[in-house]
């Protein structure tokens, strides 16, 4: 039940990934990696209201999709953050073939079933996709940030 926490070889300031083993505090775990990252990347400390808003909506964001792929996909098996200049994917992989769908609509005061309502709140773009192999999905998102992550060239 150990994590791996890697750097992706051919870009290793621009992608994190984070296997996940088991599905015991997935949610904690992958929101403190997450937390790491956008340290990392320049999003935190944040340099005004706005932008510490965003990395919190990042984590919010992070939180709801880990959370849904505990509870209705059998569990995250990978998250996977990718920077791509002020804009950050977040993915999430799980082992279910089924693909996220809205609810139907629910009072805000009742708890639950909000998460694709949040999704389309703060996410500035959003999906899922089969994977390549055929078992599971991916579950992404884009955030935009407080500009530029990292300085230098983005590919």
């Amino acid at each position: 039940m150990a994590d791996d926490d890697t750097r992706d070889a051919a870009e290793p300031d621009r992608v994190r990934r984070l296997e996940l083993r088991g599905g015991e505090q997935a949610v904690t775990r992958c929101r403190d990696f997450t937390a790491r990252a956008l340290a990392d990347w320049g999003w935190t400390p944040a340099r005004d209201p706005e932008a510490g808003e965003r990395a919190d909506d990042v984590l919010l964001l992070v939180s709801e999709v880990v959370t849904n792929a505990c509870l209705h996909a059998g569990g995250p098996e990978e998250l996977v953050l990718r920077r791509r200049g002020h804009v950050l994917r977040v993915e999430v992989t799980d082992p279910s073939p089924e693909l996220p769908k809205r609810g139907a609509p629910r009072p805000a005061s009742l708890p639950g079933g909000h998460g694709v309502m949040v999704l389309d709140l703060l996410a500035g773009r959003w999906g899922s996709q089969p994977r390549p192999d055929g078992r599971g999905k991916v579950v992404w998102m884009e955030i935009a940030g407080p500009g530029p992550l990292l300085p230098g060239p983005v590919r």
